[in-house]
C-alpha cells in the first residue's frame, strides 16, 4: 500500500473525524511530514509518490530524529515533538490496518529522549507590582495593556488563550471567564473583582471599534484587528523589560512568567492541585504537578504579599482614576489646532 494512501487517510479522515485534533494540531503535524517524506524519499532512494508503508521502519525513524538533531540542529524537546507525530501516524496504522501491525508496533515502541527541563520562572509580588506601575496609563493603549496584565496573571492563560477572547466570554455579573484552550476545551474560571473591573471598564470606554471581521474579539490592536499571541508576548517583553533589570530576564519568559506567578499564587493559597491543573487548562495533572517543586517553605509569606493586592478593587486603585479621557483630549487637541 502507497505512504500517500495511507497519509490521505491520516489527515482527511482520522486527524479531524475520529481523533478530532485541532486544526493547529493538524497543521503542525503537516509540518513533520513535509520535513520527513524527503527524507525518507532519500533514504530508500526513491520518490515521495513512490514510498510504500513498508518503507516505514524504527531504524528510519530514528536516522532521521538524529538527522533533525545534528544537521537541523533542534533540541530533544523538538525532537520528542516529531516523534509524537510520527507515531501518532502508526496508531492510525495499528488501528486501521491490521496487517501492518508490526511496523507500527515498531515505532510506537521507541522511546522519548530525555530532555533537560528549563526552571519554572515566576515573579515576586513586588516584581508584579512594578509591571504594573511600569504601564503608562495616560498613552492611548495602556488601559488596554494594563488590563491585560492583569489578566494574565490572575487567569494564568496562554497567550494565544488571551488573544481568542470574546467579548461575550467575559460575565461581569458573575465575574467569571470563559477561555477557550488546547484542544478545543472551554474552561470556566472565576476573576478577582479587580480583574473583573478593569475589563469592564476597559470594555465600556477604551476599547476602540474593531474591523467588522473582528468586531467580537475582546483585545485589539492599533490596527482595528484581534490581538496576536505574538503581539500579547511583545507586549509582556516590553514591560517587563521596563521593570526588571536584565538579568531577571534571562531566566524568565515573558507570558509565562505570568502564567507560573498564578500557579505559584495559588499553590501558596492552599489550593489543591487539581485546582490549579483546571485554572491553567492542563490535560494531564503531570504537567501541573512541576509546580509542587517549588520551595514550599516560604509560601506564607509569598502570599501574604499576594493578598493585599488580589483582593482590592478597581475604585481604590487611584491611578485608574488619574487616567485621561481622551475624547475630551482629543477635542481639545483639535481645538489647539484650529487656533
Amino acid at each position: 500500500m502507497r505512504l500517500s494512501t495511507c497519509l490521505h487517510q491520516f489527515f482527511d479522515q482520522y486527524l479531524p473525524r475520529i481523533k478530532g485534533s485541532s486544526e493547529k494540531s493538524i497543521k503542525a503535524y503537516r509540518e513533520t511530514f513535509s520535513m520527513f517524506l524527503p527524507f525518507m524519499a532519500q533514504h530508500h532512494n526513491v520518490k515521495i509518490k513512490s514510498l510504500k508503508v513498508d518503507h516505514l521502519s524504527a531504524n528510519l525513524v530514528l536516522s532521521f530524529l538524529n538527522h533533525l538533531e545534528s544537521n537541523r540542529h533542534n533540541t530533544a524537546r523538538t525532537r520528542n515533538h516529531r516523534l509524537a507525530v510520527i507515531k501518532s501516524l502508526g496508531k492510525m496504522i495499528r488501528f486501521m490496518y491490521p496487517d501492518k501491525r508490526q511496523i507500527a508496533e515498531n515505532i510506537l515502541n521507541i522511546p522519548q529522549k530525555r530532555d533537560l527541563k528549563k526552571l519554572i520562572g515566576f515573579l515576586y509580588p513586588k516584581e508584579i507590582n512594578k509591571v504594573f506601575n511600569a504601564v503608562d496609563l495616560t498613552q492611548k493603549e495602556g488601559m488596554r495593556d494594563y488590563t491585560i496584565l492583569h489578566l494574565l496573571f490572575d487567569s494564568g492563560a496562554r497567550a494565544s488563550e488571551i488573544a481568542t477572547l470574546n467579548l461575550d466570554y467575559f460575565d461581569h455579573q458573575n465575574q467569571t471567564l470563559a477561555i477557550l484552550g488546547k484542544g478545543n476545551r472551554y474552561r470556566l474560571i472565576n476573576l478577582w473583582p479587580k480583574t473583573a473591573s478593569l475589563i469592564k471598564k476597559y470594555i465600556l470606554n477604551y476599547r476602540i471599534d474593531p474591523k467588522p471581521i473582528y468586531f467580537n474579539r475582546l483585545f485589539v490592536n492599533q490596527r482595528k484587528m484581534e490581538l496576536t499571541r505574538h503581539g500579547i508576548n511583545r507586549l509582556c517583553r516590553k514591560y517587563l523589560s521596563k521593570a526588571l533589570p536584565p538579568k531577571r530576564l534571562q531566566c524568565l519568559s515573558p507570558v509565562h512568567s505570568f502564567r507560573h506567578s498564578c500557579a505559584v499564587n495559588m499553590l501558596a493559597s492552599g489550593y489543591p492541585v487539581s485546582d490549579i491543573k483546571n485554572r491553567l487548562g492542563h490535560r494531564s495533572i503531570e504537567s501541573t504537578m512541576e509546580y509542587l517543586q517549588i520551595d514550599l517553605s516560604r509560601k506564607r509569606d509569598i502570599q501574604k504579599k499576594f493578598i493585599e493586592y488580589t483582593q482590592s478593587k478597581i475604585k481604590n486603585d487611584k491611578k485608574i482614576e488619574e487616567l485621561i479621557d481622551w475624547e475630551n483630549n482629543e477635542e481639545t487637541l483639535a481645538w489647539l489646532d484650529s487656533l
